[in-house]
């Protein structure tokens, strides 16, 4: 087994420790793929012979011992390590930790499932290290790229779609900015670590589109493969994530993702009400109480929609639903009369109501999004 290049750090004479020094780091976000991992392993050590590497391994607490399996090849090979996240769930996130984990010069990012071809990591060091670009994207769309097998015409369509929302948004040309498969100088990530999100999927996108400068990027094509083993991690919530991802960069990321989920959770609520309020009132139900059926069954929908949704990595199950349900509709209701006090406070400055109706609502608005942030989830 070949060992990383060596060197001798500080301290007494006779008590000099040895630190491996690394000049690539592969990152591989898993979830449930314990079968993949001692052949990707493999593939790395193939792939990479000669290069002073190592490859971090981010298990969010799989069910199917993935993490022990990563922690036994660890126990013989130095170059192989296991971060175990526990209560922490997702991609975006679990890329984020391994590559602040890493002290390499150059940080690679792929998932677990075999899908990646690791065969173009050399190419893509090569570029790194002569210094001709920041970012090299493994890409399944670029000029000449083998088709994407592995890709159903659901998720391609998917795909496409993300990367066309994506470029208007972006400093820069590329063609598969929603990549899962890149390696970068772990300085550029360094700098925009803090403005990253922990959630979705596309940490691609969210590192190009943070930078300020628009980084060198050199596309390599590569065949994505069928999976070999392992859950898919894409859902209905992926694409919900990425919407999010997007507003938030358009607003400069003044309004984090969560927000602008939790917003939009709540403007889907204002139609759930009206709706219930007309059917009711229509029905023959008197309007005071149509009015607090209408209200109840937006404010449960609202909880229910953003603890699936918006707060699926902190999602409440079993006796903690229902505290924070009865929490959730607490605090909004002191939203609500928050509402109405700074619309009334606006209003006797201004006189305009419209102004005043919009001043108190997302008053309310925020109020309900902060305090529900901290005491429900």
């Amino acid at each position: 087994m070949k060992t990383p290049k060596e060197r001798y750090t500080g301290g007494p004479a006779g008590a000099l420790p040895l630190t491996p020094i690394y000049e690539l780091t592969v990152v591989v976000p898993t979830f449930n793929e314990r079968d993949n991992v001692g052949v990707l392993v493999e593939r790395l050590r193939t792939v990479l012979d000669g290069v002073a590497w190592q490859v971090i391994f981010v298990d969010d607490n799989s069910a199917d011992g993935t993490a022990a399996a990563v922690k036994a090849i660890a126990a013989s090979d130095m170059r192989v390590q296991c971060l175990h996240r526990v209560g922490r769930r997702g991609l975006a996130g679990a890329a984020l930790e391994g590559m602040m984990a890493s002290a390499a010069p150059f940080v690679a990012v792929m998932d677990g499932d075999l899908q990646h071809d690791e065969k173009i990591l050399p190419r893509m060091l090569s570029v790194l290290r002569d210094g001709a670009a920041d970012l090299v994207v493994g890409s399944r769309y670029v000029d000449a790229a083998p088709a994407a097998r592995g890709l159903s015409p659901l998720r391609r369509a998917v795909s496409r779609l993300a990367t066309a929302l994506a470029r208007p948004i972006l400093k820069v040309e590329v063609s598969d900015p929603v990549s899962g498969f890149f390696m970068i100088r772990r300085e550029r990530v360094d700098a925009v670590a803090r403005k990253l999100s922990d959630r979705g999927f596309k940490i691609l996108f969210d590192i190009i589109a943070s930078q300020k400068t628009a980084p060198r990027i050199v596309e390599i094509p590569y065949a994505f493969a069928d999976r070999a083993a392992g859950e898919s991690k894409f859902d209905g919530r992926i694409a919900i994530d990425y919407l999010g991802l997007l507003l938030s960069k358009l607003s400069g990321d003044v309004i984090p993702p969560r927000a602008l989920m939790f917003g939009m959770v709540g403007g889907l609520g204002l139609v759930i009400h009206l709706t219930v309020l007309e059917i009711l009132a229509h029905s023959g139900v008197p309007f005071g109480l149509s009015q607090l059926a209408a209200a109840v069954t937006a404010m449960t929908s609202n909880f229910l929609i953003n603890n699936l949704v918006t707060y699926r990595d902190r999602r409440l199950r079993g006796w903690r639903l229902l505290g924070g349900y009865l929490r959730f509709c607490a605090l909004c209701g002191f939203g609500l009369v928050a509402n109405i006090a700074v619309a009334d406070l606006i209003h006797e400055q201004t006189s305009i109501v419209w102004i005043a109706g919009v001043g108190g609502a997302l008053f309310g608005a925020a109020w309900n999004y902060v305090s529900t942030a901290l005491a429900v989830w």
